[in-house]
């Protein structure tokens, strides 16, 4: 017959074991609460979601308590098996038993204690925060001292590692967004969009996104009133670069709204006198420190000038927002399509479209063309780096898995080509938005 206190122990340690199981649980089951769960639970009047809501309203306080009973749980475990061991064998037991007895502890409490509980209250978050939500809210008020200590360790911890700082890459940002929206299926295309352009935001500079000095509609400050009002409504853009002589020389942007109260003027109406000073800045600047610029200027627009002072280009805030959120198109935007879809692999560009907007309708990562496209950041410009002299029409030229075939050209640069893909990559269920040349927002 069982010895009692061998029965005893075994007993004692089941209900550990189905202890640490319940604390292990809780730790996924209350942090596993959907919002609407968690809302349910502020308006209701139960007693245990009522420690719900209180135990998430100090959620490092809640982890403190969950590890703290956990690692106290698991410790009896073994203790007291250990001791049952020794009891049974005598201190003198061989290595054998002790090999035996480790390892069927640790598959004990690691099965059973952690990978079972922790995948039903993955399901069942709601039902298992309820079921411990009592416990954990007493123990919770029991451990507290010792929770309080623990967190102010913590912190200081913590505050050493950010004043040290942790550098995590773009391409680890991605791949970990690509791992977990790839078996997401309720994430929309437009969401993992969104969620690449806020990891890929910081990296790009402003002539990425830029538009060029030859898409920019500037006005000259010499030209009278009639043909000012003429060229406002023929562009509709609120905004317009005013440059005297060449467009090198830029004198201030016009607000369109400022010329409101005097549409009735004669055409010697001194228009040039509500002129706003120029935001200017160079090529190199990143997007997000732009934006934040924008914030605190409260400007909508800038110029963009290369080493020498010259206007190298024009962005906007909507530029900076469409890198997010993707294109952003309103009535006065046209209909222009800058490229051309053949078929699944094969495209036709514009020469001067960005090499930043190419990677956006291809699906494609920015940083493919990094090693070979130099200074210049349009996909004619590239071939330009990679050919080493203006091609002709008809040329191909081959980078990775793409072959760049030059359709038109003239003297001075690329105007078309066309794109094929060796190797397919799976295009997004619903296409980029087409690249336009709308500027001036």
């Amino acid at each position: 017959m069982l010895d009692p206190f061998y029965l005893g122990i075994g007993i004692l340690v089941l209900v550990l074991l189905f202890c640490s199981a319940m604390i292990s649980g809780s730790e996924v089951a209350f942090f596993s609460l959907s919002p609407d769960e968690v809302d349910t639970c502020k308006d209701s009047q139960h007693p245990a979601e009522r420690h719900i809501t209180e135990l998430l309203a100090r959620p490092k306080l809640l982890l403190a308590t969950i590890l703290i009973l956990n690692n106290l749980i698991n410790v009896a475990i073994v203790t007291l098996s250990t001791y049952a061991t020794w009891q049974y064998f005598g201190k003198d037991a061989d290595g054998s038993v002790i090999v035996v007895l480790t390892t069927s502890i640790t598959v004990a409490i690691l099965f059973f204690g952690e990978i079972l509980p922790k995948q039903y209250a993955v399901h069942y978050s709601l039902i298992f925060a309820k079921r411990t939500a009592g416990a954990l809210h007493a123990s919770a008020r029991f451990f507290k001292p010792l929770s309080l200590t623990l967190m102010s360790f913590s912190s200081l911890v913590e505050k050493r590692l950010d004043r040290k700082g942790y550098q995590v890459s773009v391409d680890e940002l991605n791949q970990a967004l690509e791992i977990t929206t790839r078996n997401d299926k309720t994430a929309t295309e437009e969401e993992k969009g969104i969620l690449k352009g806020i990891v890929n935001f910081g990296t790009l500079s402003v002539k990425q996104v830029m538009r060029s000095r030859i898409d920019i509609t500037a006005i000259d400050i010499e030209i009278d009133f009639h043909e000012l009002m003429d060229i406002v409504n023929k562009t509709g853009y609120s905004r317009l670069p005013i440059y005297r002589e060449t467009i090198d020389s830029i004198e201030g942007i016009l607000y369109v709204k400022d010329l409101l109260p005097h549409l009735d003027q004669e055409d010697t109406f001194t228009w040039q006198d509500l002129l706003h000073k120029g935001f200017f800045i160079p090529e190199s600047k990143k997007i997000d420190s732009l934006l934040k610029d924008f914030q605190e200027k409260r400007v909508h627009m800038a110029i963009v000038v290369d080493e020498y002072g010259g206007t190298s280009g024009l962005i906007t805030l909507e530029d900076i927002i469409e890198e997010i959120v993707g294109e952003i198109n309103d009535e006065f935007d046209e209909n222009d399509i800058h490229y051309n879809k053949l078929d699944d692999n094969t495209f036709v560009f514009e020469g001067k479209t960005s090499l930043n907007d190419f990677c956006k309708v291809l699906d494609e990562d920015i940083s493919l063309f990094d090693s070979v496209k130099g200074e210049s950041e349009s996909l004619g410009g590239l071939l330009l780096e990679i050919h080493a002299k203006l091609p002709r029409a008809g040329e191909k030229i081959q980078h990775d898995k793409y072959v760049f075939t030059v359709v038109a050209v003239d003297n001075k640069r690329i105007k078309r080509i066309r794109v094929f893909r060796q190797y397919p990559n799976p295009m997004p269920s619903q296409p980029s938005p087409n690249i336009k040349s709308s500027v001036n927002r």
